[in-house]
């Protein structure tokens, strides 16, 4: 058994003699061949995304956000905790994903023939691999979680995705999406729905930019968001 793991040999799939396979027949049985989880997985990806193309009609809202008040909120919390205590800028657009999701259900839960609303918020991330594909995790149950515990889950998440260590559990369809740019990517992102999802946000980078505060041009912290819903 030892020798036919190691080989990727199905022992059940070899001839026995009284019920007992040698090692001599794992050594001449042809290896499987291995299978590539990461070009599947992609693979999947792109007959999902394509689906959804095809089948929801979308639409996209978008706003841009005065995010200084918050982020310098964020600075001195971080400030005044433990380094692992500290808080991403990306998880405050998480919890207030969760936040807005509770408020506004029919933005949360699956479509088949008709809407089945979410009793919660299982909230999909959507992470990039290090091959270049993209997962979309769920972590269940956001609605339970405060800044602190949603920053641990989302660690967590990005750490084993990029490892391709996730659960088939957690890539089960969560009920809203949030699809997060990093820092110094483009303003903005128009994301595609995960079905049977009807709804996906999609946060772009946060930078400087002109705003108008009073009557008057100031600088500040921006971030322009997109939600993608299913008409």
């Amino acid at each position: 058994r030892r020798l036919a793991r190691q080989r990727g040999i199905d022992v059940a799939a070899l001839t026995a003699t009284n019920d007992i396979v040698t090692g001599a027949a794992v050594e001449s049985a042809p290896k499987r061949a291995p299978v590539d989880r990461t070009a599947a997985m992609r693979a999947a990806t792109a007959e999902l995304m394509a689906r959804a193309a095809r089948e929801i009609p979308h639409y996209y809202v978008v706003s841009t956000i005065d995010m200084t008040g918050a982020l310098d909120w964020l600075r001195e919390r971080n400030a005044a905790v433990k380094p692992r205590d500290r808080v991403l800028p990306a998880v405050l657009f998480l919890r207030a994903a969760v936040v807005a999701a509770t408020k506004v259900p029919d933005l949360n839960g699956h479509w088949d023939d008709h809407f089945h609303p979410a009793p919660g918020v299982d909230l999909g991330v959507a992470v990039a691999t290090r091959s270049g594909g993209l997962v979309t995790p769920r972590i269940v149950g956001a609605q339970d979680l405060d800044l602190t515990a949603l920053m641990g889950q989302l660690s967590d998440l990005v750490k084993r995705a990029k490892a391709g260590r996730l659960k088939a559990s957690e890539l089960q369809p969560g009920s809203i999406t949030v699809s997060s740019l990093a820092d110094g990517g483009p303003d903005a992102l128009y994301g595609v729905i995960y079905p049977p999802q009807v709804a996906l946000l999609g946060i772009g980078s946060v930078a400087q930019r002109p705003w108008v505060v009073d009557g008057e041009a100031v600088v500040r912290s921006t971030v322009t968001v997109t939600l993608a819903a299913d008409h």
